[in-house]
Parts: C-alpha cells; structure tokens; sequence
C-alpha cells in the first residue's frame, strides 16, 4: 500500500538484452527504482531479481514469450518497454546479401514491432515505448551497413508509435548512444583503434553503459519528450 492507504503503482521494465551491455545496466537502474524488471534474450541476466524469458529475436519468439509475459503484464500499470537488443554487422553496401540483410532487420527492426504488438494492449497511462537506437541513427560510417539502415528505421518506428499512440498516455523516444563501452563496440572496434574512437568524444572517453541508464530511466518517467530523438553520445567530435 502507498501513502494513506492508497496502492502503490505497480510498475515493470521489459528490456530486451538486458544480459549485459547497456541493457544490463538499464535493468539494474530500473530495479534500483522500484520496477520489476523482465530480460528478454538468449543469455540470461546476471541479476537475480530480474526475471529471465528465453528469447531468440531472429526468429518467431511471440507465441512463447506472449504466454511468459502474460501474468507478468496482469500486475503491471505502468510499463517501460525498452528495445536495447541489436545485431551489428560488419558489411558495406556492395557487398551484403539481401539474406544477410534481412536478418539484421528482423533483429533491430522486425522483433520491435513483434514486441510492440505484444505488449502494448497491455500498457496503460504513463508507460512507455524506449528505443535504444545509435549515433548512427542520424548518420552513417563505413562497413556498418545493414546496422545503420536498422538504426535509421529505429527512429521512423519511434516517430510513427507516438503519432499513432497519441491520445493513450503512453510516450516514445529513441536514446541514441555514442561510443559506449560494451561488448559490442569492443567486438567491432579493433583494440588499437580504440583511442581513435574515445577522442571522438568531446570528453576524450567511451560512455559508461550505466550513463545509458541513466537516460534511459529518465525518458521513462517524462513524457514531455514524446517522440523525440535523445543524442546521449558525450558531445561528438566531428572530423
């Protein structure tokens, strides 16, 4: 019960990739604030209170997960449904095979809708849908193809769910990273270019996974910036 014998809200963080990463530290930041949290991904998260739901986001998860999460979603009466989990690739433009393509899509961009369809029935007054998207979510690089066209569309999905959920209460942002020291960048950056990449931050650093959460928190509890793309990247050198 809360204050004066009212109920407290119950409230819950479905985070996809929560094993590690910025998805770990979401989790932990998430529980840390009073939300039961639900990992959903191959790996199990590290952190006992949270609820694990083994899911394969390349492949069709929603029967499965819809019936773990159905009396997780009873309980909730706010939702902060945050879309971390993503593939990145090393490929270029003339080279990537359209199979190869739609795999990474089916990851990034696919699974989202499949959650969203999911759970958003579910969601009432003061949920949320968080993106986790990337700075190149507004530009690109060389020998990231297929990540940054699953960025891109990352943000035309979190623009088109705020128009189509206005009026239910329910806000949307897409949090784009820079340079975040996580598994995935170290897999795709070598180790000796690794200084190149932390000057390419004003702060002369990678961003910590737990500053992602930070943010990622913060969006979840203010609706002002519905529909808005949120650059969390430390300040980008441009060369």
């Amino acid at each position: 019960m809360g204050p004066l014998g009212m109920e407290a809200t119950l409230k819950l963080a479905i985070v996809t990739g929560a094993s590690a990463g910025i998805g770990l530290a979401a989790a932990e930041k998430f529980l840390e604030h009073g939300y039961s949290v639900v990992n959903l991904s191959r790996r199990v998260c590290p952190l006992s209170d949270v609820t694990h739901i083994r899911c394969d986001l390349a492949e069709d998860f929603a029967d499965e997960v819809a019936d773990a999460l159905a009396p997780i979603l009873e309980d909730a009466d706010e939702i902060a449904l945050v879309h971390n989990a993503s593939r990145l690739a090393n490929d270029t433009a003339t080279e990537t095979a359209s199979d190869d393509l739609r795999t990474v899509l089916d990851i990034n961009v696919v699974a989202i809708n499949t959650l969203n369809r999911l759970v958003l029935p579910h969601m009432g007054k003061g949920s949320c849908v968080l993106f986790v998207g990337s700075t190149l979510s507004e530009k690109a690089v060389p020998g990231s193809f297929s990540y940054v066209i699953s960025k891109h569309a990352q943000i035309g999905m979190m623009r088109a769910c705020c128009q189509d959920l206005a009026g239910s209460g329910i806000h949307t942002a897409c949090i784009c990273p820079g340079f975040t020291d996580t598994e995935m960048l170290r897999e795709h950056v070598a180790a000796d270019a690794m200084d190149a990449v932390r000057g390419m931050s004003a702060f002369n650093r990678l961003i910590e996974p737990a500053e992602i959460a930070d943010a990622l928190l913060w969006a979840a509890s203010s609706p002002v910036i519905n529909g808005s793309v949120i650059h969390a990247n430390l300040g980008q050198v441009e060369r």
